[in-house]
């Protein structure tokens, strides 16, 4: 098998080696797995693709798998908003060509809640092989690079909120099948703002222990399992690692979590801020540290407790880019709802030494091995290899300007640090305007990242709200 699988154009091309496609071949075979899901992320972190038989993976193997290129052009409508069809140089994927999948073999992940079924997530390349800069994997690779090359590794920590609600009225009628749809009735599964309460854990706890062996079948290494703040809120926390292996357990986590509660006849939403009474806000904090090339964590204070430079100028990077970081930190229109003051989630740039109200948390102590800068700007919607790149590019420059971090903010709240931008629009335009991304990420990707949230943006303004209906239909 595994000379047959070489002179597949896959491993010809050096896009796959032929002993890791024949030992998964045998898995398939030995763990009776029927069906694979070949998966990718899109730009907004949702995993797509297609579902081959055991039959088909060999030719998956040896060719790859063609899906349209459409998939990486759409909004979270799913409508495709690049103009494919018109002549203009500048438009990816014209005429919605084919991109190609390669299979990262290494991700293979059995599902237990389809135990004949597995997962692998895939590259996401040209037909001709070569790399398009904005697939999510590919742009947060190139950050993982460009760090290497000054000597130093990331390590990323993954802690995640979410919320699990009971449907009433599933929206399934014809007239619900909009883009994007009417979105279900629901009730919560608990009364919350009793955080971390026992009883309330035991309560939830059957739920919770689906999910969490689930997270354990898939090889997701879970460290806790948490009533959160809100009603029906939970949080779940997983063990460090590299920030490639972080993102993936973090579709992948996201993915099974929305698949098993749907067959346990739940709703997961990992929406930053529900439009529901009484419903907390879900954020995705990013614990992220900086070792040297042999695992030494370069962000360990003196005895004194003074920042190393390494330390002071990835703080000070994440501050200076913290308003164009928010086009992958926050990146829809409904995240810039979780921002206000006195709500545990950040509103102004600054850090503190532990402060949960701060933009970022300095969690570092002298002879702390775990020494760490929490980033508490993201929310549970966002796309992790975005968010993940985003963080190592901007703390990369810090290090390269040289530039110390400010001091910390006593009141992280102070109306006199700087704010965060308070719409998807204001992230846009700072993103845009950023020259330190056009220079890390291209113009290529600028301008796809730009005009796929700007959809986004446009369709949000052109929307007729609640308020203005409230606001102006008897008024005049």
């Amino acid at each position: 098998m595994r000379d047959h699988l070489a002179q597949g154009r896959l491993c010809r091309d050096g896009l796959l080696q032929p002993e890791a496609a024949a030992d998964l071949m045998a898995r398939v075979e030995a763990e009776g797995i029927e069906t694979l899901r070949m998966l990718f992320a899109d730009a907004h972190g949702i995993l797509r693709g297609k579902t081959v038989t055991r039959r088909g993976l060999e030719g998956a193997l040896k060719a790859g798998l063609r899906v349209p290129s459409t998939l990486l052009l759409k909004d979270l409508s799913h409508r495709t908003v690049f103009p494919i069809w018109s002549e203009a140089g500048d438009t990816p994927m014209a005429g919605a060509s084919d991109v190609l999948l390669v299979p990262r073999v290494e991700t293979f992940c059995p599902l237990p809640h389809a135990p004949h079924s597995a997962m692998i997530l895939c590259r996401v390349l040209r037909t001709d092989g070569s790399a398009i800069p904005f697939v999510p994997e590919t742009l947060l690779q190139g950050a993982i690079d460009r760090l290497a090359t000054r000597g130093m590794r990331a390590v990323m920590g993954l802690e995640v909120e979410f919320q699990v609600f009971e449907p009433v009225e599933a929206a399934l009628d014809h007239a619900d099948a909009t883009m994007p749809p009417r979105p279900p009735l629901t009730r919560g599964v608990n009364q919350g703002w009793q955080y971390l309460t026992e009883t309330r854990y035991d309560a939830a706890e059957p739920l919770l222990d689906i999910l969490r062996r689930s997270a354990e079948a898939m090889g997701l290494p879970v460290l806790s399992v948490e009533v959160e703040m809100g009603p029906s809120q939970f949080e779940f926390t997983f063990a460090a690692d590299d920030p490639l292996t972080i993102a993936d357990r973090a579709v992948l986590f996201r993915t099974m979590v929305k698949e098993v509660c749907a067959r346990e006849g739940y709703l997961a939403s990992f929406m930053a801020k529900p439009r529901l009474e009484n419903a907390a806000a879900n954020g995705w904090h990013i614990h992220q540290s900086v070792t040297d090339m042999d695992g030494r964590n370069l962000l360990i204070p003196d005895e004194g407790g003074v920042l190393t430079d390494v330390a002071s100028g990835w703080i000070g990077g994440l501050l200076a880019h913290a308003r164009a970081s928010c086009i992958a930190t926050t990146p829809t229109v409904n995240g810039y709802k979780r921002y206000a003051p006195y709500q545990l989630a950040p509103n102004r740039i600054g850090w503190g030494a532990d402060n949960r109200g701060a933009m970022l948390r300095a969690l570092m102590a002298p002879g702390d091995g775990a020494s760490r800068v929490e980033n508490r700007v993201a929310d549970s919607a966002a796309n992790p290899y975005f968010a993940l790149a985003f963080q190592i590019l901007s703390g990369l420059d810090g290090i390269e300007a040289g530039d110390p971090a400010p001091a910390p903010l006593e009141n992280p709240y102070d109306d006199a640090a700087e704010q965060l931008p308070a719409t998807l629009g204001e992230a846009i335009a700072a993103f845009e305007a950023s020259p330190m991304y056009r220079e890390a990420l291209g113009e290529e990707t600028v301008s796809y990242l730009a005009r796929l949230k700007r959809a986004e943006w446009e369709r949000y303004l052109s929307a007729i709200s609640e308020w203005e209906q409230a606001e102006y239909f008897t008024a005049f």
